[in-house]
C-alpha cells in the first residue's frame, strides 16, 4: 500500500466547490507530503504546527477543511477539534484527524471530540484524497442548503412585483433603527410616499401599466435615495415608505423632494403607453414627536401618514412636513 510520499494518481475533484485545506502537524517533514499531495488534488493549501498557530491561521485566513495529526504538544489534535467547535467561522469547519494511532478507542475520541472523519497515517494518498473528496461534498452541500435559506429568507422580505422590501422587512428593520436612534441620541426620518390617482391608472391604462408604473417607482425611488444608511419597501398597493437613517427633518425634507421630482420628471413607459406619475409624501421625524413616552414605529408612521393625507388635501404632488399642519403633531 502507498504511503503518503508514495507516487499516486491524482483525481481531479470536478466540484464547483474548491476550499482551502489546512494542514496541522508539528512535524515539518510530514507537512512537506501532504501539501504538495493536496494541492495537486486542486485544492488551496495552508500549513501550520500546532493547534495555537492553526486557531490563529483560521481566524486570518479561513479554511473550511482541517486535517489535524491526533498528538500534538501543546494544545493536540483533539482539543484542537473542540476549539473548532466552541467557535464561530464563516461557514462549516470540516475536521479530518490523521495520525498514527487508529485504534478504536482513538477513533471513538476523536469522533467524540467532533471531528467528521479520520485517516491513518499508513493510509495510501489516494485514500486520503477520496476523503478530502467526501469532505468537498459535504460542504457543497452545506453551501447549496445555505444558499437556499438566505434565497427564501430573502424572498420573505421581498415585494415579489417590485423587489421592494416588503412590510414585514419594514416592520422587523425600522424597529431595530429606532431603537438604535434613541439608544444613540441620533436623528431618524421617515417619509410615507403614496401615488397619486393610482385607480385612475389601473382603470384608465389596465393592471399591466399600473404594474409597471409601480416598477418603474421603485427604480427612480431607488435612484434618488443614494446613501446606504437610506432604504424603501413597499408597503401594499401604491403605497411605499422610506427610511431615512441619521437624517434630521430639515435633511428628510430634502430627500422626500428628490423622490417627489424623479418621480415626476418624465413619464413613465407602460404596456398601454407612457403614463404620467406624482407621488404625494408625508413626512414624519424623531425630533418631531413628544420623547415621552419614547415613540415606537406606530407613532412614527402615523405621524408620517397624517402628512401624506395633508399632501393629498393640499392638492398631490406635494411634501408635507409635521410643523406645516396642525393635524400631524401628536
Amino acid at each position: 500500500m502507498d504511503d503518503f510520499g508514495a507516487t499516486t494518481q491524482i483525481l481531479q475533484l470536478d466540484s464547483s466547490i474548491v476550499p482551502r485545506v489546512l494542514l496541522v502537524d508539528d512535524d515539518d517533514l510530514v507537512l512537506a507530503r501532504l501539501a504538495p499531495l493536496v494541492s495537486a488534488a486542486g485544492f488551496g493549501v495552508l500549513t501550520a504546527m500546532s493547534g495555537e498557530e492553526a486557531i490563529a491561521i483560521l481566524e486570518r485566513d479561513f479554511a473550511p477543511i482541517v486535517i489535524t495529526d491526533l498528538r500534538m504538544p501543546g494544545m493536540d489534535g483533539l482539543s484542537l477539534v473542540r476549539a473548532l467547535r466552541t467557535r464561530s467561522w464563516p461557514g462549516y469547519v470540516y475536521v479530518l484527524l490523521l495520525t498514527i494511532q487508529d485504534g478504536e478507542q482513538d477513533i471513538l475520541a476523536g469522533l467524540d471530540a467532533g471531528a467528521d472523519d479520520y485517516v491513518s497515517k499508513r493510509a495510501s494518498g489516494a485514500h486520503l484524497l477520496a476523503r478530502l473528496r467526501t469532505a468537498r461534498r459535504v460542504l457543497s452541500l452545506e453551501h447549496s442548503l445555505k444558499r437556499a435559506l438566505d434565497e427564501k429568507r430573502e424572498l420573505a422580505m421581498t415585494d415579489p412585483l417590485t423587489g421592494a422590501h416588503n412590510r414585514r422587512y419594514f416592520t422587523r428593520h425600522l424597529a431595530r433603527e429606532l431603537k438604535q436612534a434613541q439608544r444613540s441620541g441620533g436623528h431618524l426620518s421617515l417619509l410615507s410616499i403614496d401615488v397619486d390617482h393610482f385607480k385612475r391608472i389601473n382603470d384608465g391604462f389596465g393592471h399591466e401599466a399600473g404594474d409597471a408604473v409601480l416598477q418603474a417607482l421603485v427604480r427612480r425611488m431607488a435612484a434618488a435615495l443614494r446613501r446606504d444608511t437610506d432604504w424603501y419597501a413597499r408597503l401594499g398597493g401604491e403605497e411605499f415608505a422610506a427610511v431615512l437613517g441619521s437624517t434630521s427633518l430639515v435633511g428628510a425634507r430634502q430627500v422626500a423632494e428628490q423622490v417627489r421630482q424623479a418621480v415626476a420628471v418624465t413619464p413613465i413607459g407602460t404596456p398601454a403607453g407612457e403614463v404620467a406619475v406624482t407621488v404625494s409624501i408625508g413626512v414624519s421625524s424623531l425630533e418631531a414627536l413628544e420623547p415621552t413616552p419614547p415613540p415606537g414605529i406606530e407613532s412614527l408612521l402615523r405621524q408620517a401618514e397624517r402628512c401624506l393625507f395633508a399632501s393629498k388635501e393640499r392638492g398631490r404632488n406635494r411634501v408635507t412636513l409635521p410643523e406645516e399642519i396642525q393635524a400631524c403633531k401628536t
